[in-house]
């Protein structure tokens, strides 16, 4: 069943999907056989979804990056990998739910996966702390690395935060040092490391499980320094307007083609 459109631009793709439905719906109800109708309108539906995604605006691509409805790190987890055992824990502070990870397997192969997880509700999110990390959430990721390292297990991370918490418990506890660490370790591991970006990447917090020896991104997932919002607020002291958004967007280069452009990214 066609669900409510989150963004305007997808409202063309909402509608058609809407009128599949109640097609179908109606076919189901009078036990009749509209196969032939349906046909071309899911052949123009595939074409239309097409057309729309190929044409995002930057703004646009922060949008989808952002929606509830992506895949976040558990589903590809669950979709991509097998005998996944989750790790727990920083062995300093806690457990930071934000960043999940463990061991599982790739066909066949051993791997230690990690990544930040963000909720689809509000429950979820609270508990997810909206995907972004502690301290002890990068430091948990590291022991994490390191282990991998020591039992020459090639290392997948899968980036999706707002960026680092930056709460005064956050700071108080080195928000910035884990940063800079998982950097540092990072760059000098002694194992394969493969980072994607699978939604959002925002500044240190997705930095730091961001060095690696290839770095990927999804086509509609986007890569900043910064925010739009704290962009568009630092630089024109509004970062609420759709404009000022917009402008931010193009102006930071946060794409996976300007950034596959700059080289940022493999």
């Amino acid at each position: 069943m066609a669900s409510t459109p989150t963004m305007e631009f997808e409202r063309p793709i909402f509608d058609l999907e809407k009128q599949i439905d109640e097609l179908k719906k109606l076919a189901g109800d009078q036990q009749l056989s509209v196969d032939a109708e349906i046909a071309p309108l899911e052949r123009k539906l595939n074409d239309l979804r097409a057309e729309v995604y190929k044409n995002l605006s930057p703004l646009q691509r922060v949008q989808v990056a952002r929606n509830p409805k992506r895949p976040f790190t558990l589903d590809y987890i669950r979709l991509c990998f097998t005998d996944f055992v989750e790790l727990h824990g920083d062995r300093l502070f806690r457990e930071d739910p934000a960043i999940v990870g463990g061991w599982a397997r790739l066909d066949g192969e051993t791997v230690m996966v990690v990544g930040q997880q963000r909720g689809r509700d509000t429950k979820e999110n609270l508990k997810r702390n909206f995907g972004m990390p502690h301290p002890e959430g990068y430091r948990k990721a590291l022991r994490m690395m390191k282990l991998a390292e020591k039992f020459h297990v090639p290392v997948l991370t899968f980036i999706d935060t707002p960026g680092a918490w930056a709460g005064l418990g956050a700071e108080e506890r080195g928000q910035s040092e884990a940063i800079a660490h998982n950097l540092f370790e990072m760059s000098r591991l002694e194992v394969p490391i493969i980072a994607t970006v699978i939604g959002e990447g925002g500044s240190g917090g997705a930095l730091a499980l961001g060095v690696a020896d290839r770095v990927m991104m999804l086509e509609n997932s986007v890569y900043s320094v910064i925010t739009i919002e704290g962009c568009a607020a630092i630089l024109w002291k509004d970062g609420k307007s759709p404009e000022m958004r917009e402008r931010a967007a193009s102006a930071l280069k946060i794409t996976a083609p300007d950034l596959f452009e700059l080289r940022l990214i493999d």
